[in-house]
């Protein structure tokens, strides 16, 4: 996607540029977000279905597969995707898909610079939606095919400085925003698109904390894209 710092890969979110309320980053595996027309963040908030947050019971992470699956066939893991995604100056081991280093020049989350050795790396990938959240928001009552789909859909990950990336858990727009303000408009944006292409609901208080943060940009555009919602069937999760 255009680079999601934010947003999308061309497989998906999809990444923003880290300038507050501007489009998903520029770079992306395939399947990036498209641009939007103007304002289509709000319209898609206003649209998500509200309901009261399910119980946790339940959730593992195994119930959306295992971690890092190559679901689009490309012979890389979703990590090396995104993180081919989302770095700059970006070497390798091993080919093209081992990422042994890269910068993000800024770390969407914290607007600082920070550096990716693998092995001992300072940058994450995050999950824009939780796992755990989007469990408790319906995706408990899928199939596993959709919910490996969402656990690797380049629309829903973003490489993120680990230090900043803590603090959030399984947090919604209720409860975390990036400490980066400039980037917040980015960010919500890129929750709405996952939950709204995924018929996620979201409670009322996280609707209320989205519309308040796209209030201050009201052209925010809605990142779109990234891989189909049904993994291949190859795939299954416990």
């Amino acid at each position: 996607m255009a680079r999601l710092r934010g947003g999308a890969v061309t497989a998906v979110v999809m990444i923003f540029a880290v300038t507050g309320c501007k489009d998903l980053q520029d770079k992306g595996t395939s399947g990036a977000p498209g641009p939007a027309s103007g304002g289509a963040a709000m319209t898609a908030a206003d649209s998500l279905t509200v309901k009261g947050r399910a119980p946790k019971t339940g959730y593992t992470r195994a119930r959306f597969g295992s971690a890092w699956a190559d679901t689009d066939s490309n012979s890389c893991d979703t990590r090396s995707d995104i993180l081919k995604r989302d770095l700059e100056s970006v070497k390798f081991t091993d080919g093209d898909c081992k990422v042994s280093y890269g910068v993000l020049d800024p770390d969407p989350y914290s607007g600082k610079e920070v550096t990716y050795r693998r092995g001992r790396s300072l940058v994450d990938i995050d999950h824009l939606v939780a796992l755990s959240d989007a469990w408790q928001k319906g995706a408990k009552y899928w199939d596993a095919g959709k919910r490996i789909a969402l656990a690797n859909d380049p629309l829903n990950l973003l490489a993120v400085g680990a230090s900043a990336n803590r603090g959030k858990g399984d947090g919604d727009t209720a409860t975390w925003l990036p400490p980066n303000k400039s980037y917040r408009c980015t960010y919500v944006a890129a929750q709405v698109a996952v939950k709204k292409k995924y018929g996620l609901w979201v409670t009322a208080a996280e609707k209320a904390a989205m519309k308040k943060v796209l209030a201050t940009c009201p052209g925010q555009k809605l990142p779109t894209g990234g891989n189909p919602t049904k993994a291949p069937s190859r795939f299954t999760a416990g």
